[in-house]
């Protein structure tokens, strides 16, 4: 990680602590953690809070295509940044929250998403409304996966009907992290049977 990304993103935080969550950017361990089940057969991938991009660079060795990424960045700074390191990538400077309205995709097309996120300092609302507009993106059997500082999975996930399976945590990040695979519960249907 460049010395410029981890100042950058120290000084946006001291701005905005609850936006960001972390005072510093992921670790490369953390990326290679939470990019691992994803690669060029994926297709378009969601990613949300990129900031200074080590999941987008994490993405780009695994195989996915750079305009297959569409990075959803709220700090104006960051977009900026991304904008000049990822010039193929869709690259949005907005909240979250704004998926759905007007939605970013015609169809549920996008292969995964992966979120950097801090949503346990979200009100349970916001986080509700990202949710769902993460997963109105989402083709069927795609998954979210989302990173957290905490012991457990950030989400209420019985209201939009979700599981979590975790993936692995790793130490070799600052504050240690736990990755998520969120994805839609697989529902039986007795027609069928």
């Amino acid at each position: 990680m460049p010395a410029s990304d981890a100042l950058s993103f120290l000084m946006a935080w001291t701005l905005a602590p609850l936006r960001l969550g972390s005072v510093t950017p992921s670790s490369s361990s953390l990326a290679a953690l939470i990019t691992r089940e994803i690669g060029p057969e994926t297709g378009p991938v969601l990613e949300l809070g990129p900031g200074t991009g080590p999941f987008t660079r994490a993405l780009l060795a695994r195989g996915v295509r750079e305009q297959d990424l569409t990075l959803i960045e709220a700090d104006p700074d960051f977009a900026s940044l991304l904008t000049r390191r990822f010039p193929a990538a869709r690259i949005f400077e907005m909240d979250a929250v704004g998926l759905r309205h007007p939605p970013l995709f015609d169809s549920p097309v996008v292969g995964a998403a992966i979120s950097g996120l801090p949503f346990r300092l979200m009100s349970p609302r916001k986080a509700f409304a990202i949710l769902e507009g993460v997963f109105d993106a989402l083709r069927p059997g795609a998954a979210l996966y989302q990173y957290t500082l905490g012991s457990r999975c950030p989400f209420d996930l019985d209201r939009l009907d979700l599981e979590a399976t975790r993936l692995g945590r790793t130490f070799r990040n600052f504050p240690p992290a736990t990755v998520y695979k969120v994805s839609r519960i697989k529902t039986y249907d007795w027609r069928f049977s």
